[in-house]
């Protein structure tokens, strides 16, 4: 029995891990694992703790902040030799992921289409998501949809066809929408300028520039986004050229999409400057406040029908949104997921106020001015403490609720991780400062006068009210 019990303790967590992700899919709910946990992967085991990953640094410090000391706990109970886990960042491990899972669905694939099958930079990857009935038109894009779907009718003499405009205004989806229309029946190669370039290399120094010049010029339809990344590459544009050159030989139609008008492209040779211009050029302009809203109602229908009507976002919030991310659409739906997000986490609907809150780097409220000694300066005047009290190493009652309900604030408010959290408090630990974030956590379900105070400072903090003499 003593030798079974030995070989039990001495299981690879590794082993179990499947058992552990079901433990805290029951425990944690399937909302809150689906949205967090199930991001966790095992990455490797030592003598007395475990090195788990996540894809983000924002997952790390939602999970350690939230969830991990039950986690421990989970996992003790199938080693309990594991004194810690450790949680580290890796990015790689999920995008190599998503290239697998990619390459299986391209694989299915039928008819002529052609793919470049390099799964390290995500080539031709047509979003299915992105398609002419979900693009919302409004004046200022409006000439480009049609534009684009013309070509992809094949009813346009336009070649090329050249869309511009800034960042996140729909020009990557008009060029996925064309591919997606067309690769049942053509040879469709979906590009951006920095994987032309990299494929480029790639072929040169194996010495395959015969199989990257029958892949990019066999195309039927050519799609190249972000041509503004080939500013000053030479060998680059040497090669495009001939490219470009070679499939308006045999009939291609090439559309490109890019950040400015080509004559305003900066270090591009002339000559394909000018053969962008021989085309149709055309321009996405920002969105106007009409636009903006039909974009917030069409995502928000989409999100509902997608979450079986359990998003509940109201019509102020929208037209809030609407009326204060102007700059770009990329900008406008990724608030929109946001609200969401935090809708699904808390199941609640956002006030406006909470809004700005979750969104306060888009929105820009007084960015720069909040600060960890902004925070601690309205904090102690609040509670009518000194700074020198609350950063002290006293623990009377009267200082510590001060001193974590500053920490809190700090964690939601600012981008500080939380080692740089503790460091700003007089050198505590990070456990101290999750601590504190917990207390604060459970205190405000039952304290209406703590969450009135929270509410209280967080407006003072992000809106500086100049009356604040701090």
């Amino acid at each position: 029995m003593e030798n079974k019990n030995i070989l039990k303790t001495e299981q690879p967590i590794k082993g179990s891990w499947e058992k552990i992700q079901t433990e805290m899919k029951a425990k944690f709910g399937k909302d809150i694992y689906d949205s967090w946990l199930r991001k966790i992967s095992f990455e490797e085991e030592f003598n007395n703790y475990v090195l788990l990953s996540v894809t983000t640094r924002f997952i790390r410090d939602w999970i350690t902040s939230r969830y991990l000391d039950q986690i421990l706990s989970i996992v003790r109970s199938y080693k309990s030799e594991i004194t810690r886990i450790e949680l580290s960042v890796n990015e790689e491990k999920n995008y190599n992921e998503i290239e697998k899972k990619d390459y299986k669905k391209h694989d299915s694939s039928t008819g002529n289409v052609s793919f470049i099958k390099d799964y390290v930079s995500n080539y031709n990857r047509i979003d299915p998501n992105k398609s002419f009935e979900n693009f919302v038109t409004g004046t200022s894009n409006r000439l480009a949809f049609e534009a684009s779907k013309k070509v992809s009718c094949k009813t346009s003499h336009y070649n090329p066809l050249y869309i511009y405009g800034g960042v996140g205004m729909g020009k990557t989806h008009l060029l996925n929408a064309i591919g997606l229309k067309l690769k049942e029946e053509s040879k469709v190669m979906l590009i951006s300028a920095e994987k032309f370039m990299y494929q480029f290399v790639k072929s040169i120094k194996s010495n395959e520039m015969v199989k990257f010049k029958d892949n990019f010029r066999n195309a039927d339809v050519f799609l190249i986004d972000d041509i503004q990344f080939m500013n000053g590459k030479e060998a680059m544009q040497e090669e495009f050229f001939h490219t470009f050159n070679a499939l308006l030989d045999r009939g291609s139609q090439i559309i490109i999409s890019g950040d400015r008008p080509p004559n305003k492209l900066a270090r591009i040779q002339e000559r394909i400057k000018s053969r962008f211009s021989g085309g149709l050029v055309i321009d996405i302009q920002p969105p106007d406040y009409d636009l903006r809203y039909k974009i917030i109602k069409s995502k928000t229908d989409e999100l509902k029908n997608y979450y079986s009507n359990q998003v509940n976002i109201s019509e102020e919030i929208q037209l809030f949104l609407s009326k204060e991310i102007k700059n770009s659409i990329r900008e406008l739906v990724g608030a929109l997921n946001r609200i969401v997000s935090f809708s699904r986490i808390y199941n609640k609907i956002p006030n406006i106020s909470e809004t700005k809150i979750v969104l306060k780097d888009l929105l820009n409220y007084n960015e720069n001015k909040v600060t960890v000694e902004l925070i601690q300066s309205l904090v102690c005047k609040h509670f009518k403490i000194s700074k020198n009290e609350m950063l002290s190493s006293r623990r009377s009652r009267y200082l510590v609720r001060p001193r974590q309900t500053a920490i809190y604030l700090t964690k939601l408010l600012t981008s500080k991780s939380l080692p740089e959290i503790g460091r700003n408090f007089s050198n505590r630990d990070h456990t101290t400062v999750i601590h504190s974030i917990k207390t604060i956590e459970t205190l405000k379900k039952d304290d209406t006068d703590l969450c009135s105070s929270i509410d209280t400072l967080k407006n003072q903090i992000l809106y500086n009210n100049q009356n604040n003499e701090i």
